[in-house]
């Protein structure tokens, strides 16, 4: 079964197909710089012993457009996968926000797309886009099925407790003002792949998804219990440009004696905060440049980046009672063996202790990288957001 999965940004379109349930994709590719100067695609064919990429740069006006030219490279060419759009079953989208409408992917219909629509406020970068590629693929793959796998999803099982907050219940109720967490489509494929590892269903995992934008999350037997973004992907872990927890107080501070706007708060602590405000670049291998020049701002970016997690790690492991495993995933989490070894420093009385040498010779398939007198287990896992995007889509239109 030909599906192709589909993860749409505000200016980018991530895409690959799977001939399920085969778990390596026939192809992939990244459309990026949609409607800004620079444009272009790379597009990667897998076969049985090489790959084969075809780069083009031309200006993408919209992801409408994006999308015909990934169908033309699909389809047309020495390295054509499919003979037509109809050879595609069914078509996956990842849509950030489903709020407490959906709890698992759904077939998409007018009244999904009315819910997605509803939506829009809660995730305003995101579900607009998503909601445009949904649109545009249901034209040009007509007899595919079109599926919505959220993002939201798998944090439908945390319990109340967690996911309220402590202002008048009116605001639940009419604004829908709540905990609703992010990236587990990556939470829930790590920490599957983990429970597999350790061989036992009863567990209790703390997953950390660390890339530009991060987040925690506690796991018990399988299910969401409590994570680190609420209502929006802003707050929890200090994250790329994004500050994570701050004080009120201080927005209400900057609003009073400042004269900031909404706009410029807004602004402020999603673009301009993170490793980006406080050392100088959102992305981590600059701040380990700027490190190593000796740059002071780059180091406390470093000590404020680790202590946040660990904070959270201390947190989920008195909301879990124990903790069976810790899981790094995502760009950070994979490629940074110092930030591990950081996070996992001092945390002896919880029975976390790194092996450096196993932590330092991570080559990028899952590895625990725990000593042998770690009573906790911890792992590096390679997220595989599309994928479990594809394994969702099958699994709905198979089982049963």
């Amino acid at each position: 079964m030909n599906i192709l999965v589909i993860n749409s940004g505000s200016s980018s379109l991530k895409y690959q197909l799977f001939k399920m349930p085969e778990k390596s994709p026939v192809c992939s590719g990244l459309v990026e710089r949609i409607g800004i100067e620079g444009s272009f695609i790379k597009h990667t064919v897998y076969t049985a012993c090489s790959k084969h990429s075809i780069e083009q740069s031309a200006f993408i006006a919209s992801h409408s457009e994006g999308l015909k030219q990934v169908l033309a490279l699909l389809s047309e060419g020495k390295y054509a996968v499919i003979a037509s759009p109809d050879d595609i079953a069914a078509v996956g989208h990842r849509v950030v926000h489903g709020g407490e409408h959906f709890n698992g992917p759904v077939l998409i219909t007018d009244e999904v797309k009315k819910q997605i629509k509803k939506l829009f406020s809660l995730a305003p970068l995101h579900n607009p886009v998503n909601y445009k590629c949904i649109e545009v693929a249901e034209k040009t793959f007509t007899k595919a099925k079109q599926i919505a796998v959220f993002d939201t999803a798998f944090h439908q099982t945390i319990p109340e407790q967690a996911y309220r907050y402590a202002i008048p219940e009116w605001y639940y109720k009419e604004d829908a003002i709540r905990v609703y967490g992010f990236h587990g489509t990556s939470h829930k494929y790590v920490s599957e792949q983990a429970i597999k590892w350790l061989g036992k269903s009863d567990t209790k995992i703390i997953s950390v998804h660390l890339g530009n934008g991060c987040s925690i999350t506690a796991i018990s037997n399988g299910k969401s219990v409590d994570t680190s973004m609420g209502f929006g992907p802003l707050s929890g872990l200090m994250m790329g440009t994004r500050s994570g927890d701050i004080d009120p107080s201080v927005i209400f501070h900057l609003m009073e004696h400042s004269g900031y706007t909404l706009e410029q708060l807004s602004t402020l602590l999603n673009k301009q905060s993170g490793l980006l405000g406080v050392g100088g670049s959102s992305d981590m291998r600059d701040i380990r440049k700027l490190v190593a020049e000796g740059n002071q701002a780059a180091v406390l970016a470093l000590k404020l980046y680790a202590y946040r997690i660990r904070k959270f790690i201390g947190a989920y492991t008195a909301v879990l009672n124990g903790v069976d495993a810790i899981v790094f995933t995502a760009g950070v989490g994979e490629n940074d063996k110092q930030m591990r070894e950081a996070v996992c420093t001092d945390l002896d009385f919880l029975g976390i202790s790194l092996d450096s040498e196993q932590n330092n010779t991570y080559a990028g398939e899952l590895k625990e990288i725990s000593s042998s007198s770690s009573k906790v287990k911890i792992l590096v896992i390679p997220t595989n957001e599309e994928y479990e995007i594809a394994h969702q889509c099958y699994d709905l239109l198979t089982v049963n």
